[in-house]
């Protein structure tokens, strides 16, 4: 794991000393070797910048930029393909030789034999940069589910990348002209969906896409190289329940395995739910050695699962450690986010990812997760939400549907007396008006993911801003193999897990150089999953029902089916006690007036309702408090 930067410019006047800002900027994601490579023509100059966090081959001889043919290709790479050892023996057998035991060397012979072609055969987390000086091109690449992050920045004849944000920021020519229609996207869903990004001409490359930017044509032309929904619309598996826990475990076994190939020491994050359990005893039921396991506990008990993951380690025999997170803790954390996550985040179980690496950090170099169960095995509890409404919506003949949401909408949930204060009473109602209206299931998904609502963001914004697309609303997925499990499936995959999910624990790890690795993402998972018939996933009311059987064969049912308690910490109550000034300071009417971004009356008002017990309005004040720390950081210092 490492950070990656460089540029492009057809001015030819960038040079070492804005590589190296660029390339500086991200030390924190490689603290072990830095690496600058130049590139200087009548017509363009070229610049490739890598920060190195040393996991496989530990030598000098893997630091980067790194070269081929007698510099014919430099190649800078942030990720690990865990699968190089056999591409390197099939490549030896084409006649390739080898000079370091580097994954990064196997990327450039293969790229060499195979072209774009050379992803097909990768199995890993991955972005890459690879320059031809003699073709004259840049092939930049993502993988698959987009572990890895990669920022591109084009106008005024530059092209600038990295790995995150700041990269670029710390380029010169950069400008800073926040996109306030991707202000809009953050306010719906609390992250900036790909390809977009928070600033005007700066864009994520997509996931399973690769971008080849002919230097003489200065055209771009991005690629989809691999797409989720091949598997989700192809014929359905032909299996029995029972042969496809088995067969899943196998698949599972072999792609957690993977991830344990590092020359430093590996341990896994262990929450105490499935997904993390289920990784664990696969990778410990084969092991002489005892994994390591990292737990971070809170002191509210309502969110505390420390004691049952303590419980797993204890029954799978892992070495095992944990951590509570204090109160302080976390509040002191709140302060950097804007610096690691530095374009507007607002998952606020970022803040104990980022204590959990921490944790880690101090014992191993490397840790594995257990993201995207969930989103592979129906593990959320809105699956069962969207599989109960959008049947029973659509039961109800169109006439009368609207008549009750007319009905709805004509008295204010402040008008239920026994309900009004109760937030999810209140978030329920409103969906559900929201649903009787159109009960498609884009429209229910959309309920379920949305925060501020369209007519939110026009009261929040001084110029309502405008609709941008994103995956939330693709339509890739065919009538012939529709039904709504799928459907809210595949498109978190393909949405909140890349934008929120991964972008979160790669910066948190990352910010105590820490390689996070997620084995639930290897392409054969997903691929096979797809497959599975959508009732496998949620069967017999039981949601990831195929991994509670591969579990359950390892440790007991009774400890492990209890009600999923997520990563959260206690946010609503902390704006309005130990965050209230930063708040008070943020939200401020001078600040907004200055700003003049938002509509001031309007977070006026939700802001005093707020304090007045209206607790509905958390997630609006914390999603703006994020907004405005991470402007004041980025954008007032300059």
């Amino acid at each position: 794991m490492c950070g990656i930067a460089g540029f492009i410019d057809f001015k030819a006047k960038a040079g070492k000393p804005e590589l190296v800002a660029m390339t500086d900027s991200l030390t924190h994601r490689g603290p072990d070797a830095s690496g600058y490579f130049c590139d200087q023509t009548d017509q363009y100059s070229v610049g490739l910048g890598h920060r190195r966090l040393s996991i496989i081959d530990l030598s000098p001889a893997g630091n980067q930029p790194m070269q081929f043919l007698n510099g014919r290709y430099w190649i800078i790479f942030n990720g690990e393909i865990y699968n190089y050892a056999e591409i390197k023996d099939l490549l030896t057998g084409l006649g390739h030789r080898f000079e370091t035991h580097s994954d990064t060397e196997v990327i450039l012979h293969a790229y060499h034999e195979w072209g774009a072609d050379a992803l097909m055969h990768f199995i890993g987390m991955f972005v890459f940069v690879i320059y031809d000086t003699q073709k004259k091109t840049i092939f930049c690449c993502r993988d698959r589910a987009g572990v890895k992050p990669f920022f591109y920045y084009w106008k005024n004849d530059v092209f600038l990348f990295g790995s995150e944000l700041k990269a670029l920021m710390a380029n010169p020519v950069f400008e800073k002209e926040i996109d306030i229609n991707a202000v809009g996207s953050f306010m719906q869903y609390g992250y900036i969906s790909a390809p977009h990004s928070i600033f005007k001409n700066t864009f994520k490359l997509l996931p399973a896409h690769f971008l080849s930017f002919d230097l003489n044509k200065r055209v771009i032309d991005p690629v989809k190289y691999w797409n989720v929904y091949d598997y989700y619309n192809r014929e359905k598996t032909k299996i029995s329940i029972e042969d496809a826990v088995s067969e899943t475990e196998k698949i599972l076994e072999k792609a957690f395995n993977y991830r344990m190939v590092a020359d430093v020491p590996v341990g896994v994050f262990l929450s105490g739910g499935y997904d993390s359990s289920c990784l664990v005893a696969l990778l410990q039921k084969n092991s002489s050695q005892k994994l390591k396991t990292f737990t971070i506990g809170f002191e509210d008990e309502k969110l505390n699962e420390a004691q049952y993951a303590r419980e797993i380690a204890t029954i799978l025999g892992t070495d095992h450690r944990e951590y509570y997170c204090s109160e302080k803790d976390a509040l002191d954390v709140v302060q950097d986010l804007s610096f690691y996550y530095d374009e507007p985040f607002a998952d606020s179980s970022a803040i104990p990812t980022i204590l959990v690496s921490r944790m880690a950090r101090e014992h191993v170099t490397v840790a594995l997760s257990a993201d995207a169960g969930d989103e592979i095995f129906g593990g959320y509890d809105r699956y069962e939400w969207m599989l109960k409404y959008y049947h029973k919506m659509n039961s109800i003949p169109a006439v009368g549907r609207k008549s009750a949401a007319a009905l709805l909408n004509a008295v204010p949930v402040e008008m239920w007396p026994v309900k009004r204060n109760d937030y999810i009473f209140q978030k329920k109602y409103e969906k559900l008006v929201t649903i009787l209206r159109d009960p498609s299931p884009q429209n229910i998904f959309m309920g379920m993911s949305v925060y501020y609502n369209d007519r939110e963001r026009k009261s929040l914004f001084k110029e309502k801003p405008e609709s941008i697309f994103t995956a939330h609303v693709s339509q890739e997925l065919t009538t012939a193999h529709f039904d709504p499990l799928t459907f809210a499936m595949v498109k978190d995959y393909e949405t909140y897990l890349v934008d929120d999910i991964l972008q979160k624990v790669d910066r948190a790890t990352m910010s105590v150089s820490l390689e996070g690795r997620e084995p639930f993402l290897d392409q054969h998972v997903i691929e096979w999953a797809a497959g599975l018939p959508a009732e496998y996933k949620i069967y017999k009311g039981k949601r990831k029902y195929i991994l509670r059987q591969i579990v359950h064969q390892y440790l007991p049912e009774k400890l492990m089916d209890r009600p999923k308690m997520g990563f959260a910490v206690p946010v609503k109550d902390w704006l309005n006690n130990a965050l209230k000034p930063l708040v008070d300071t943020y939200l401020d009417a001078a600040f907004i007036r200055k700003q003049d971004i938002f509509n001031e009356a309007y977070i006026s008002h939700i802001k005093k309702s707020y304090y007045r017990g209206k607790k509905e309005n958390d997630y609006k004040i914390w999603f703006l408090l994020v907004f405005q720390m991470w402007y004041d950081k980025w954008m007032n210092a300059g």
